[in-house]
């Protein structure tokens, strides 16, 4: 034996050969050996050889060449590497397997079955008297097993097992009841290896090599086995650990645990499972102890409470009378860990945490438990009452010593009811959090209260659910999106939830990031177009399609200000061919339903793109309507866009019949001229004026005019104009022609009120878009106004009208953009918001390019002594214009540098002309 270590110096199998020892009976003969040192009755002598034979063997299997020389055996070499469980003497009182290969095959099953022909053990139980050893016997028997271990250890280093799973896992059994095999005095140092425990803990380590199989396999099932050891249970038996040792586990596992989601969760698994074996006290003593530790200085130890708390409230819970300690009985119910524990976090400092805990508060409502349901309605419903719990309470500190199981001081604890307002408060503020973590589990909470009835569907939550669809963080407008819709599914008869659905998904169709487009179009899709069936008066609707339409008619009524963003989902979907001949069949029918409101507003949409529609039956319907007193006005201006969408289809008598508008049109600009005359042209008029009327004929001359510009003629434009200045004696006659080479300076005071003159802007800046020589004169006139006027209501509207202009005629309104940015920096709060928004939106859709001092007018905003306005200047640059221009900033860095320093020397930068605002 002392030789061993020598023999992979040589080439062993060429002396074997040379002295005729055949291979074969090599191994015949140590099998043998070690089959009579297994023997229940074996002596020192035979157990200490069929020690030595296994060690022999397992050098031999180490050694190059053994495979090919057939020294490989499966069952032999774990029978070897297991000899030592069987030669060293076991306890008293405990009856030892009769073979250790089979209780390592009950451990798993084995790759290929057994062969009879070879090493076939057939034991029978011996009753003989149980065999003693001298302490001698003892040590020779030691010194043999620590030869064979290793003898192990030396084969893993050189024989792989990754092809023998079998084995390898034989193998982690082994070294685990190694660990048992003798105390260890001192501390694991593993540097000299001198026990069998160090030992057998090397070997495990060696078992955990690639070459010995799948890491992450050889890891859980070393570790699995590992567990037995730290609870101090022998896996042969039933008996439950030691409190002081699971106390300690759970400690350990809490306090160590690291940030990742992946291992919290299988950690807190792991305690919860571990827990499940505690009394009642001993498990009230823990929640105690996790209460402190949920106001740990780290923020993964709270992190980690929550996890904990999660898995504990899936669990069966547990009675206060089964607790022996009457202090510790109010630990024990579900109420305390989701009140105490669970949304005291979603109170805490960190924002990580307050989401983690916002989020697992939302799936609380999922559980089947009632008395957790229960709890979180107490949270947020209102009540009077006051409970007081006694518990215990310790001081955190940031060492870990300091979260050991200790009776620690008393204190009364209180809970309140009465504060249900203020936690919803409390949510409702998490909602519109800083953090997109915090307001995406917000969200979720949010909708999960909603949905389980905890808190009433009032205007102000379901208004929340909306906004959020606006959020400027791209993941919280989908998890928005995702929870109104969840909402709608759960109560789509709810009409608020139906308008906070529609104000939430329409306006997203719109959003600057195109996955929320899509997203808003994909619900739109399937709860709108994808439940337009074919309709009868005898058939019955689902609750899908009943909800189909009750949105339809929320659109046509009260949601009437969705009407753009709905028409632009139309313009995408039309491009993608989804609306069918069977569609707009299926569409048609329902126009004499109950609901045709709602479908007349989809033909509307779709018959642009739509294949040939039924004209006579559409024509018929307008008739019908036209007769009848109680039309409805939106139902009215649907079909009539279908008619115009079908008008290049019909013959000449059907126009000339249904065409009445350039008359009616007509009538209404005469209406509107003689009612502004009448003020305009008597000295007296301005005296006994209707302020209100007079904005009415405003407004509607302006409609009116966009509708037939044709019957606008040079005296309208006049009156208009003499709404914001002294009217010119030219009015007395309709012919003169209007002075075009001598354009306004100015709209000059007279006595008509403000709000009037800002209609009469608004109006004449109607008049200008359909008439190309009213811009070229009127332009200038609105710049100097910009720059001198007075009046707010007036300037602000100017504002509106060039900006709307410049869509129209891009190329005559560019070269004011200066003029119009100038009133970034205006006095009035007012003016600088629309002027901002207004401009963001022309940015956006490139009618305005970034040149100029047009940047530099924004860089300004920044810093708005208006809260508000720097806000919202920030979101426009950030979320809506850099994704249209990524170097928009860098482009203009350098530049900012010269311009906000006044130098103007350099030859590039800063040279663009600039005014005193």
């Amino acid at each position: 034996v002392s030789m061993y270590p020598m023999l992979h110096l040589q080439n062993i199998w060429a002396i074997l050969v040379e002295n005729r020892v055949s291979v074969k009976s090599l191994v015949a003969v140590l099998s043998f050996l070690v089959l009579t040192g297994k023997a229940k009755g074996a002596n020192v002598q035979q157990r200490v050889g069929g020690l030595h034979a296994s060690s022999l063997y397992l050098l031999l299997l180490g050694i190059p060449g053994s495979i090919a020389h057939k020294v490989f055996h499966e069952v032999l070499l774990d029978v070897c590497s297991d000899l030592w469980s069987h030669c060293w003497p076991q306890e008293s009182g405990k009856k030892r397997k009769k073979d250790g290969l089979k209780s390592s095959q009950a451990e798993g099953k084995r790759s290929r079955p057994q062969r009879k022909d070879i090493l076939e053990v057939d034991e029978e139980e011996e009753e003989e008297e149980e065999v003693h050893f001298s302490g001698p016997d003892l040590m020779k028997i030691r010194d043999a097993v620590i030869l064979l271990v290793q003898s192990l250890l030396r084969l893993l280093h050189t024989f792989p097992l990754k092809d023998r799973p079998q084995n390898a896992s034989n193998f982690t059994q082994v070294f685990c009841k190694l660990l048992y095999f003798e105390p260890v005095i001192g501390e694991l140092t593993f540097a000299t290896l001198r026990s069998v425990p160090e030992m057998a803990f090397y070997g495990l380590q060696l078992l955990c090599l690639p070459k010995h199989g799948n890491q992450r396999e050889s890891l859980r099932r070393v570790f699995h086995c590992l567990l037995y050891v730290i609870l101090m249970m022998n896996k042969g038996t039933r008996g439950k650990p030691s409190l002081l040792t699971l106390n300690q586990l759970v400690s350990a596992v809490d306090v160590q645990m690291v940030e990742k989601s992946e291992f919290r969760s299988h950690g807190a698994q792991a305690v919860g499972m571990l827990i499940s074996e505690m009394t009642s006290t001993d498990y009230a003593c823990f929640i105690k102890w996790l209460f402190n530790f949920s106001r740990h200085t780290k923020m993964v130890c709270r992190l980690f409470s929550v996890d904990v708390v999660m898995v504990l409230l899936e669990q069966v819970e547990r009675r206060p009378e089964e607790c022996q300690d009457p202090h510790l009985a109010c630990f024990l119910p579900s109420k305390f860990l989701i009140q105490s524990l669970l949304f005291r976090s979603a109170d805490g400092r960190s924002p990580t945490v307050q989401g983690h805990a916002l989020s697992c508060l939302a799936q609380c409502l999922e559980l089947p438990s009632l008395n957790v349901t229960r709890a979180v309605h107490n949270l947020f419903s209102a009540s009077e009452k006051t409970h007081t719990h006694t518990h215990t309470h310790t001081h955190t500190h940031t060492k870990h010593q300091s979260l050991a199981f200790s009776p620690p001081l008393q204190f009364n604890y209180y809970i309140f009811f009465n504060a249900a307002k203020e936690n919803v408060a409390l949510l409702l503020r998490r909602v519109k959090d800083s953090k997109t973590n915090v307001r995406k589990s917000a969200l979720q909470a949010l909708v999960g209260l909603l949905k389980h009835d905890v808190i009433p569907m009032s205007l102000e939550n379901l208004a929340m659910l909306s906004e959020r669809c606006r959020d400027p963080a791209v993941s919280v407008k989908k998890k928005a999106l995702q929870s109104v819709g969840e909402l709608l599914i759960a109560r789509p008869e709810c009409s608020a939830v139906q308008k906070a659905w529609l104000q939430g998904v329409v306006p997203a169709v719109v959003d600057s990031e195109n996955s929320v487009q899509d997203k808003a179009l994909e619900a739109l899709d399937q709860i709108l177009l994808s439940q337009v069936k074919l309709y009868s008066a005898s058939c019955h609707l689902d609750t899908s399609q009943r909800l189909a339409w009750d949105l339809l008619c929320l659109l046509c009524h009260d949601c009437q200000n969705l009407s753009q963003y709905f028409s632009r989902a139309f313009t995408t979907w039309s491009k993608q061919d989804k609306f069918t001949p069977t569609f707009t069949t299926n569409l048609i029918s329902h126009t004499e339903a109950d609901h045709a409101d709602g479908a007349w507003l989809l033909l509307s949409k779709v018959a642009a793109s739509s294949p040939r529609l039924p004209y006579g039956k559409i024509l018929d319907t307008w008739d019908s309507i036209v007769s009848s007193k109680g039309a409805n006005v939106t139902t009215c201006c649907h079909i009539l866009s279908v008619i115009g969408n079908i008008a290049a289809y019909l013959n000449e008598d059907t126009k000339d019949r249904i065409a009445f508008l350039n008359q009616h049109g007509g009538e209404l600009v005469s209406i509107c001229e003689f009612y502004l005359a009448a003020i305009i042209l008597n000295e007296n008029g301005a005296q006994n004026l209707n302020e209100e009327l007079m904005v009415k004929h405003l407004h509607t001359l302006g409609v009116v005019s966009l509708l037939c510009p044709a019957k606008v003629g040079k005296r309208t434009v006049l009156l208009v104009e003499s709404v914001l200045t002294t009217h010119s004696d030219k009015l007395a006659d309709c012919q003169i022609e209007l002075p075009a080479s001598q354009p306004l300076s100015q709209f000059k005071a007279n006595s008509l009120p403000t709000r009037v003159r800002a209609h009469g802007v608004i109006t004449l800046g109607k008049l200008c878009l359909q008439h190309e020589e009213l811009v070229q004169r009127y332009l200038p006139v609105f710049a100097r106004e910009l720059e001198v006027g007075t009046e707010v209501a007036v300037r602000n509207n100017v504002v509106v009208i060039m900006c709307d202009l410049c869509v129209r005629y891009t190329t005559l309104v560019d070269h004011y953009i200066p003029n119009i940015s100038a009133c970034l920096r205006d006095n009035e709060a007012v003016i600088r918001e629309q002027t901002l928004i207004m401009l963001t939106n022309l940015l956006q859709e490139e009618f305005v390019k970034w040149k100029g001092s047009l940047f530099f007018r924004f860089m300004v905003v920044l810093v708005d002594p208006v809260p508000a306005i720097a806000s919202m200047c920030q979101y426009c640059l950030l979320h809506l214009l850099l994704k249209k221009n990524p170097e928009m900033f860098s482009q203009h860095f350098i530049e900012c540098i010269f311009h906000f320093n006044s130098y103007c020397k350099h030859k590039s930068y800063n040279k663009f002309p600039q005014s005193e605002r």
